[in-house]
């Protein structure tokens, strides 16, 4: 059965190689597109002349004369039924791209991006779906071949076009260097299509500016965060449309340096928060509910859903003061109530300190980090927090179970604890993290001789784990790393005074 859709697939082509009406290269498009989604026929289709052949359909071959004018004339010309045939040729090559390594492995050959970046730079002639296609072939490009990712950044400028292209599909008006003019408040939601165009444009530009950095792209990286600014201000048709957009605005400014995060608070024209040295956190607000929305989420992937919009904020509350204070007023505001564990609770605090003993080690790790660095990075303060048990974990891996500070340095600006936390402080289990009830001493009615009998009971069933390696004691070094009881004890400062000397 494959080997006689193979031979379609080669008729089809050499159908198409022809002089044909663009009614016929449409039905043999659509039938390609079809079989295009079975990957043992797509052999005739991912070689040179099938790509070459399919990109001229797709009008993807950069011509050297007539340039960028060529192409704008040649759109303002094309027939309902040309662009239907447009259309078609880009939906083949997405799929055969995502179902073929060998047509991956061609599309470099046969310069497939540098086509797909002139296409880019007319952009504002495109419509709907010829510009989505488009952004989605180059987004599929872009992810499964380095070497293109590499092609694309370098020789086709692809990061500046496609912000162009974000530019142009969110309507940005410039207000100052990196600030975009607030929308409208009367204005309609955006467009379902030009958000799904806006979408393809962001997986691509991630894709691009992944493991990327260096000072001559500061320029660039500022102009996309203040755009994802922007788009985090917009609002779509439907709420799932909207949280849809944060996620993808999310995943690209992960990419971003940190020192350019300052943009999404430092905007002068719309003002801001005395309290924050004037910087607006309208931007950050909409982060911190997005956090709330993918937490309270059931069923969801916290990998995929949540650990992004955590990771963000964390590396912005590390680098920027006013980020970390805004955020930590909302997420760890001071104490009152100590007499219920801090896992406890419907408080954003009470969410993050669950995910603190997470299943995932991913999950568990990043929330952990995100309060770590909203306390300064202070051990104490954590603890203050969270309680020693749910902080156990972070503090193991970054060798801090004897206390003090990451390597961060931060502001020297004190924490005020109520008068209430002051209150109930000596009473609280450094453990749990909260006052717990007194509890009936159990040995309080045994004589000596009963008490003696279960210690040595109690010895001598630790001491027969320990023998069969069920358990292992263990001990903090003096560096605030766990090892072996024994290690730790050799580690032992020396007493250097001398008892026998005279």
């Amino acid at each position: 059965m494959p080997v006689s859709l193979q031979k379609l697939c080669q008729n089809v082509l050499s159908v198409l190689g022809g002089q044909v009406q663009p009614s016929c290269q449409r039905t043999c498009l659509e039938t390609l597109r079809i079989l295009s989604r079975d990957k043992s026929v797509l052999a005739p289709v991912a070689t040179r002349e099938g790509m070459l052949t399919l990109g001229g359909m797709a009008r993807l071959h950069d011509r050297e004369e007539g340039g960028d004018n060529q192409r704008v004339s040649e759109e303002d010309t094309q027939s309902e039924e040309e662009e239907r045939v447009v259309v078609e040729a880009l939906k083949c090559l997405c799929n055969v791209v995502y179902n073929s390594p060998a047509a991956q492995r061609v599309s470099i050959e046969v310069q497939l991006a540098h086509g797909l970046c002139a296409s880019l730079r007319t952009a504002r002639t495109w419509h709907h779906e010829v510009g989505l296609f488009t952004l989605r072939l180059l987004f599929l490009l872009s992810a499964l071949q380095a070497d293109v990712r590499g092609i694309l950044r370098r020789e086709c400028h692809a990061v500046r076009l496609l912000t162009e292209v974000l530019e142009h599909i969110l309507d940005v008006r410039w207000v100052g260097p990196y600030e975009v003019a607030c929308p409208d408040s009367q204005a309609l939601s955006m467009p379902a299509e030009d958000n799904e165009r806006a979408m393809e444009a962001l997986k691509a530009l991630f894709n691009l500016t992944l493991s990327v950095s260096g000072e001559k792209d500061d320029h660039q990286f500022r102009l996309i965060t203040a755009i994802l600014r922007h788009l985090l201000m917009l609002k779509t048709e439907t709420e799932e449309k909207t949280e849809e957009a944060h996620s993808h605005a999310v995943n690209l400014l992960n990419n971003m340096p940190a020192s350019c995060l300052d943009v999404l608070i430092d905007v002068p024209v719309q003002g801001g928060h005395e309290n924050y040295g004037g910087k607006n956190m309208d931007a950050i607000q909409v982060l911190i509910d997005f956090m709330g929305k993918r937490i309270d989420k059931q069923g969801s992937n916290y990998k995929e859903g949540l650990t992004p919009v955590l990771s963000l904020l964390t590396e912005g509350s590390r680098h920027h003061r006013e980020i970390r204070r805004f955020i930590k007023a909302q997420v760890l505001p001071p104490l009152k109530d100590v007499k219920i564990r801090p896992e406890i609770g419907t408080t954003t605090r009470n969410k993050l300190v669950r995910l603190m003993t997470h299943v995932d080690m991913g999950v568990k790790q990043t929330a952990a980090e995100f309060l770590f660095v909203l306390c300064k990075e202070s051990v104490d303060n954590l603890l203050k927090y969270t309680g020693y048990g749910n902080a156990a974990g972070l503090l193991v891996a970054r060798g801090l179970l004897s206390g003090g500070r990451g390597e961060t340095q931060y502001s020297e600006d004190e924490d005020s604890d109520t008068e209430e936390y002051k209150s109930a402080k000596p009473f609280i289990n450094p453990i749990t993290g909260h006052v717990e009830e007194p509890m009936p001493n159990p040995i309080e009615e045994m004589t000596e001789e009963q008490k003696e009998y279960e210690a040595q009971k109690l010895v001598n069933m630790l001491d027969k784990l320990s023998r069969q390696n069920l358990i292992r004691p263990m001990g903090v070094r003096p560096d605030g790393k766990l090892a072996p009881l024994e290690e730790t004890l050799c580690d032992l400062p020396e007493d250097n005074s001398d008892s026998d000397s005279d």
